[in-house]
């Protein structure tokens, strides 16, 4: 009952819980750097407003980024367009050939998604206020939750017995610098994988690389799916741009080894061991995150579940469900070569 309730909550609340939780990450990974600035005797609220015009730089300058390569590709929408029409035809004829499904039936079935397209695109307009309104929100609520950390910290404190205050203070600094942690990792391994991939792709001469190295490198925010994803678009563009079989060759064998370097070189050096937690409740994090709260459910939903394991690795009655989500600790007699190189690259 408790289970359903929480998440009931988490979902008929979402407008009000999202950008609240945007802000908390963001804040937390703004925190040092604010703490710095006090530290150097800047006056909080300066400092948390420096903090706050940082991000807002760097939303504007990843955003003009975007516009000036997606401006690049809508130079090739006719051309696009064209051998899309002509890959259709193709599909069509194959299609009826093979299953007898007319190729009016088949343009009608189109015409109807078509129509569900457009659809979801006047409700995306229709919605524009709102995604303002949560920007606003959210860069509102970083400001407020790193000028009020202290005070909402001695709150958090105040639920805990002398006893055991050093253990909260404790629990409140590790779950927020588990955040930080893998958000700056991540932030890392993201420009990694923008140089890896735009080296790849430019040398195997693929339209617009770019590009495609920036939504390849920033899909890795879905775990294990978000790198297929944006290979899987790259290979479909390439293919509808009339690429030849060894530029494709040439894009999934880029994709293995910027996946060999990142998973074997780039985690264990940049990420390490911040967010121990196993495949199995990865996967499960993302998809209720994704059914609970949408895309902003699956990029929060990584940190989210960290920092709910750290909370029940210090409480007792929870610490089941901590060890339960965590990683597997395997004794170092069963090390296979593989995992000492990675503990190996990880002391390093």
């Amino acid at each position: 009952m408790l289970l359903f309730l929480v998440v009931a909550g988490l979902y008929f609340a979402k407008e009000f819980l999202i950008p609240l939780a945007i802000g908390a990450i963001i804040a937390t990974l703004f925190l040092p750097f604010c703490k710095w600035l006090e530290q150097k005797k800047v006056p909080r609220i300066v400092a948390v407003f420096i903090c706050v015009l940082i991000l807002l730089l760097f939303i504007a300058g990843f955003s003009t980024l975007i516009g000036w390569q997606i401006s690049s590709l809508t130079k090739d929408i006719e051309l696009i367009k064209t051998k899309s029409v002509f890959l259709i035809e193709k599909i069509q004829q194959y299609i009826f050939k093979h299953f007898g499904f007319s190729s009016a039936a088949q343009t009608k079935l189109i015409n109807d998604q078509q129509n569900s397209v457009t659809l979801y695109i006047e409700m995306f307009v229709s919605s524009f206020a709102t995604i303002v309104t949560s920007f606003i929100l959210t860069v509102l609520y970083v400001f407020l939750l790193l000028y009020y950390r202290i005070h909402l910290k001695k709150f958090i404190l105040m639920f805990s017995s002398d006893a055991k205050k050093l253990e909260s203070e404790q629990l409140i600094y590790q779950a927020t610098n588990v955040s930080q942690q893998y958000l700056v990792g991540l932030s890392k391994m993201i420009f990694c994988l923008w140089i890896m991939y735009g080296i790849g792709f430019s040398i195997i001469g693929v339209e617009n690389a770019i590009f495609f190295a920036i939504l390849c490198g920033l899909l890795e925010i879905v775990p294990f799916i978000g790198n297929i994803t944006g290979t899987t678009i790259t290979v479909l563009v390439a293919v509808v741009h009339g690429a030849s079989l060894p530029m494709i060759i040439g894009i999934v064998i880029t994709y293995g080894v910027v996946q060999f370097i990142q998973g074997w070189i780039l985690e264990p050096l940049i990420l390490g061991s911040q967010v121990k937690i196993n495949p199995l409740f990865t996967i499960l994090a993302l998809v209720l995150g994704q059914l609970i709260w949408g895309i902003p459910g699956i990029v929060l939903a990584i940190p989210i579940t960290a920092m709910f394991k750290i909370v029940c690795d210090y409480i007792e009655p929870l610490k089941p469900l901590g060890f339960l989500i965590g990683e597997i600790q395997k004794p170092k007699s069963q090390l296979t070569i593989i995992t000492k190189i990675k503990s190996w690259f990880k002391r390093t």
